[in-house]
């Protein structure tokens, strides 16, 4: 093409360029439908089996529900990684991972692994998810033997009827009321001892916009045990339970969610069919656990 003919061509190249014809870079692929807690209550409406697999869900602000239809795990999304609060069993580790990154997240930035309590349907996975993650293992001091050993503590009512599972080390041990010391978000340990000796209930903040909530993930409360034990000839354990009974009402407490998502109605309540929030969550929940306690008390009295 002569230099004459490329004169006259260019303005019309230039043209088409501010009109859109020419050559775009593809589009991003469009992010993944936001999780919501309808989808997740659907799909567990006649599901709850401990290793059933569930979609995640956004559950407030920053803390999303990547567990089971029948265990609960969380996960806190924070600045510099996020942390995961309970690993089901180790047949639902896959589908916890599938979920972590189905919502954006990636498995090796887990910057931390908390648990509530040393039965195997909730920390089952633990071993699969720590080596997946390489996050450390935070626990208190009363937990970390049984995180470790994979096996229930001597004092423990259910211990001789449950499943081991495969224990990790603790990096880091706490005490009861312990703040972890993350610069970019303050989880702080609760000491709720009964359901096994070292039971642990877990409280921090989460925002969506102006709004904040505290959440505070109760441990099991209730006092069952394997055939043949009485909870009436341990009176040292059934003063225990009174006192996790009575501590459980004075923690922070908007949003209440339990190890066992029904023990606390949390699909329907993040389906939208009753409040997510309730200023009485965690009375009522430690009141129906102290009932629970006196019937069976009243039961072994009668049978005695």
């Amino acid at each position: 093409m002569s230099a004459k003919s490329l004169a006259l061509v260019a303005p019309m190249l230039a043209a088409l360029m501010l009109a859109g014809c020419a050559p775009q870079a593809s589009a991003p692929a469009a992010a993944p439908p936001a999780p919501t807690g309808k989808a997740l209550a659907a799909a567990c409406a006649d599901r709850d089996g401990w290793s059933d697999p569930a979609p995640p869900a956004k559950l407030f602000g920053n803390t999303y529900y990547v567990g089971t239809c029948g265990i609960t795990a969380l996960l806190i999304d924070a600045p510099a990684g996020p942390i995961l609060i309970d690993t089901a069993t180790a047949e639902a580790a896959p589908a916890i991972l599938a979920n972590i990154r189905a919502l954006g997240f990636d498995p090796k930035r887990i910057r931390a692994i908390l648990t509530s309590h040393e039965h195997f349907d909730h920390v089952g996975g633990l071993a699969a998810l720590h080596a997946a993650t390489g996050a450390p293992v935070i626990a208190l001091a009363d937990a970390a033997p049984q995180l470790e050993s994979g096996t229930p503590d001597p004092r423990d009512p259910q211990r001789g009827a449950l499943d081991s599972f495969t224990g990790v080390p603790v990096a880091q041990r706490l005490r009861d009321g312990q703040p972890l010391a993350f610069a970019d978000i303050r989880i702080t340990a609760h000491a709720t001892p009964g359901h096994t000796p070292g039971s642990t209930s877990w409280t921090w903040q989460s925002c969506e916009g102006s709004a904040c909530r505290t959440i505070a993930y109760v441990d099991s409360l209730t006092a069952i045990s394997t055939d043949g034990y009485r909870f009436s000839d341990h009176p040292d354990y059934v003063a225990m339970l009174r006192t996790t009974f009575a501590k459980v009402p004075t923690l922070p407490c908007d949003i209440l969610v339990t190890p066992h998502p029904g023990a606390s109605n949390l699909f329907a309540r993040l389906a939208g069919e009753a409040p997510l929030a309730a200023a009485d969550g965690c009375a009522a929940y430690a009141a129906a656990a102290g009932k629970r306690l006196d019937d069976r008390l009243a039961k072994e009295a009668a049978t005695r």
